[in-house]
């Protein structure tokens, strides 16, 4: 497997805009640098995942979904939505492919059999615990360079965005 490249500071040197100092970024500085950190730790998730031994199905994405039926138990497509902050149409794409691959299952609302329940297969949980572990190790190798005062203070400042 291919390692992953990190970074250099003089490849996330800062643009140079005459209207601010050399040391400060500009917003879009910070922006770029944001997005290639998350592309970076979602690389490197990936190859985690593969290490496990996680299917190739199972990106990123569709284990985020998974996760979030499992901390709901059961939930409805509407909700699982809202709580992912995507559009209802891109659910739907994830619950097909998840189904497909018996990692969880459509029920009806008794209460309204126009609304759908998920719920995770028995297949479901020794993955998503296999993709946490993944996601953890990723993690450590990003921020390894970083005290836990660093960290800190990184999560605030993200907080405040």
């Amino acid at each position: 497997m291919k390692p992953t490249q990190t970074n250099t500071p003089d490849q996330l040197a800062p643009s140079k805009d005459s209207s601010l100092s050399p040391s400060t970024p500009t917003a879009g500085d910070i922006l770029q640098l944001l997005i290639r950190t998350t592309h970076r730790l979602h690389t490197q998730f990936e190859e985690h995942l593969a290490m496990l031994g996680i299917p190739a199905y199972l990106t990123g994405p569709r284990v985020r979904v998974l996760v979030a039926i499992e901390e709901e138990g059961r939930i409805r497509m509407s909700d699982l939505a809202a709580k992912l902050g995507i559009k209802a149409r891109t659910v739907t794409q994830f619950v097909d492919a998840l189904e497909q691959e018996a990692l969880i299952h459509r029920t009806t609302d008794p209460e309204d059999r126009r609304a759908t329940f998920l719920q995770l297969t028995d297949e479901a949980p020794p993955l998503i615990a296999k993709a946490r572990a993944a996601m953890s190790e990723a993690s450590d190798q990003v921020l390894h360079s970083l005290s836990a005062e660093g960290r800190s203070q990184l999560q605030s400042l993200l907080f405040s965005l």
